[in-house]
């Protein structure tokens, strides 16, 4: 659909005169770029983390067992609205059609608001629907099995666009004023990466310069925009400079996406999630009130994080729902195709495939619904399992999807349509596999989220023992920082060399039909092995550490496997304990902890015996050109533009491709 003449019109200047400060991207040292990261982090830990300890060497099963449940009323307010939304996937949805025209019909958008999709996570009382985090992750799940693009059109909007963030740190005119709109007809989108800027927020060059008449007037590029193209409100991370009265600082704000100024420059195309309205926005000389502040200056990174730490559920409840359909796939299609006799599924090959995908479905469900239901309790601090959730799930939903495709064979690579016209069920395999992709990458990438878990896994050593390898701490300090670690390790290690899991007995609870009793003292072991072997790993490298990425990927892996094998035996309890398919629970949440434990024996063996070294050696050699003939032989179709388009501060001179829904 092209846009209106409305949408593409090209906004008139104001006459404000241009700041010095506008298009002047930081200059920052490594050092200083993670300071600033640090300073967004959430210090404290007010409430115990079942993730958390595990990294500590603790086994707290006492936190996630017996499982949480949500209330009554919740349970029956969330199921009445999954009715529905299935009633309206089923009918009003044509994923097909959305993959074809990569754009989600007008009237699909007007559907799901008068649905009431828009407001799942916001209060009743500004006009939402009020359901838990739960209920919120198993309607994600519903309706991108429909369409990954809805999906992720919903999810951006509630759990990074303005709801959340103003839920968290809004003030209560700001709630009153946006909530109700973002509850029926507003789609928000959240504006943080900058075309030279990902995960190094230090280095942000969209500024937000006091007016001297107690707003701002933003100046930037922002890119990958997620909701961007249709949205009606934005929340915009810009930099305010220090100046008297403003402590200055990456700053949230509440943006109208009609502000005089907002130009939406182009509709990002991706390999997977066509229908995605993703994409560059430019604000010149944009003005925003003071009362459009989220928090105060400088809060900015401090309020994205937080709010990602429920936020980033959403993407592997997503991840939940693209199993749940392999698995159907595989299940059907290998009963179906036969090969030397028999179904391929019983043949070794195949059958381990399907295995893995059963086994991983029901442990990804069993890790999103877990971390959710402890988000909606609000007793545990769920930063590590919210992490661990997505980094788990974009992983092992990318294999399943991937393994899904080796099942299917030359269907699997041919696309639904191609099966549809040649008279085969149209299964959309490889789009599963292409849309699945991006979630390795969205809201912070594998390797990022590898080492934003390690830095909270390690944060009980830093705290006692950050100063002794810190270059710019005394003399002073480091011996009040020896003292101090001196008392913390002479506790913690002792604990380290023996627990319940060396005790045949320990767990018995989890010992019925099938014995998950040795899985759970399997986890108790491995996360006092993982601690030690952390523990180590900082003694040995100091400051160093934080440069053996490799080796941290690995902690953080083990632990995301540890975690997911508690949370398979827990739910597996949970649906004996309430006669629901408890048996088959039970099979499977045996069949995942043996795939798992075979995965985390390996990754310990990699901690120490491994390639980074020399792959460090053989990196520098590329950079150098030293492996340049390597290259030889081949062309490169890619054009000669520029790696990283200019963004320089200044008037759009493109047309406006915001195409609000109404």
């Amino acid at each position: 659909m092209t846009a209106t003449p409305e949408s593409r019109r090209t906004h008139r200047t104001p006459q404000t005169p241009r700041s010095p400060h506008s298009g002047a991207r930081p200059t920052v040292t490594e050092r200083e770029a993670r300071q600033v990261a640090e300073a967004a982090r959430e210090q404290d830990w007010r409430r115990p983390s079942f993730a958390k300890e595990l990294f500590l060497g603790r086994f707290r099963l006492d936190l996630v067992h017996p499982h949480p449940l949500p209330a009554t009323e919740d349970a029956e307010r969330g199921e009445e609205f999954l009715a529905k939304l299935r009633d309206f996937c089923e009918t009003k949805i044509d994923g097909a059609r959305i993959e074809r025209e990569a754009r989600i019909p007008d009237e699909v958008v007007t559907g799901l608001k008068e649905l009431g999709a828009l407001g799942m996570k916001i209060d009743t009382k500004y006009g939402g629907l009020g359901l838990t985090q739960v209920y919120y992750n198993k309607a994600l799940a519903l309706v991108g099995s429909a369409s990954p693009a809805i999906g992720a059109l919903l999810s951006a909007h509630q759990s990074i666009g303005v709801p959340q963030p103003l839920k968290l740190f809004g003030t209560q005119e700001q709630k009153d004023t946006f909530l109700p709109r973002c509850a029926r007809t507003d789609i928000s989108a959240f504006l943080l990466t900058e075309p030279d800027v990902g995960s190094d927020p230090a280095r942000l060059a969209t500024t937000a310069v006091p007016d001297g008449e107690g707003g701002y007037v933003l100046d930037g590029v922002k890119l990958w925009t997620t909701n961007g193209v249709v949205a009606d409100l934005l929340v915009v991370m810009a930099r305010v400079p220090r100046g008297e009265g403003h402590r200055g600082g990456i700053t949230a704000f509440v943006v109208e996406a009609a502000s005089e100024g907002v130009t939406v420059e182009h509709r990002n195309a991706f390999m997977g999630l066509r229908g995605l309205e993703n994409g560059v926005t430019r604000f010149h000389r944009v003005r925003v009130p003071a009362g459009h502040r989220i928090g105060e200056e400088g809060q900015g990174l401090k309020i994205a994080l937080t709010t990602l730490n429920t936020g980033r559920l959403s993407l592997p409840a997503m991840c939940v729902g693209a199993g749940k359909w392999c698995l159907k796939i595989a299940r059907e299609w290998s009963a179906a195709r036969e090969q030397w006799g028999k179904p391929v599924a019983l043949h070794e090959a195949v059958g381990s495939k399907i295995s893995f995908i059963a086994a991983t479905t029901f442990a990804l469900e069993a890790v999103v619904d877990l971390s959710s239901q402890m988000a909606d309790e609000n007793r545990n601090d769920i930063r590590i399992e919210a992490a661990l959730a997505k980094l788990y799930g974009s992983e092992m939903a990318c294999l399943m999807a991937d393994e899904l495709v080796q099942i299917r064979g030359g269907r699997g690579y041919e696309t639904a349509d191609s099966l549809r016209a040649r008279g085969e069920r149209a299964v959309p395999a490889e789009q599963m596999l292409r849309d699945l992709r991006i979630n390795r990458i969205f809201e912070g990438s594998t390797e990022i989220m590898h080492l934003l878990i390690a830095r909270e896994a390690v944060d009980a050593h830093l705290s006692v023992a950050g100063d002794l390898i810190d270059p710019e701490k005394t003399l002073g300090d480091k011996a009040k920082a020896g003292a101090n670690a001196g008392v913390f390790y002479a506790k913690w290690l002792p604990r380290l060399v023996a627990g319940p899991g060396q005790l045949p007995g320990t767990y018995g609870e989890f010992k019925h039909e099938v014995d998950l009793s040795p899985h759970l003292r399997y986890v108790e072991r491995t996360a006092r092995r993982l601690a030690r072997s952390t523990f180590y790993a900082m003694s040995r490298w100091q400051g160093r550490m934080e440069t053996k990425q490799g080796f941290l990927g690995r902690v953080v892996d083990i632990g995301a496997e540890l975690f997911a094998m508690s949370a398979a035996c827990v739910r597996a309890e949970l649906l004996r304990r309430r006669d629901d398919h408890g048996r088959e629970a039970y099979q499977l949440a045996d069949a995942f902890c043996r795939q798992s434990r075979v995965r985390v024996d390996e990754l310990f063996g990699r901690l120490w015996t491994n390639t980074d070294d020399i792959d460090r050696k053989v990196v520098k050699g590329v950079l150098s050109g030293t492996y340049e003939w390597l290259e030889q032989g081949v062309l490169d179709p890619s054009d000669d533009g520029p790696w990283i388009a200019d963004t320089t501060p200044g008037p759009s001179t493109r047309s406006n491709e915001h195409r609000p829904i109404r």
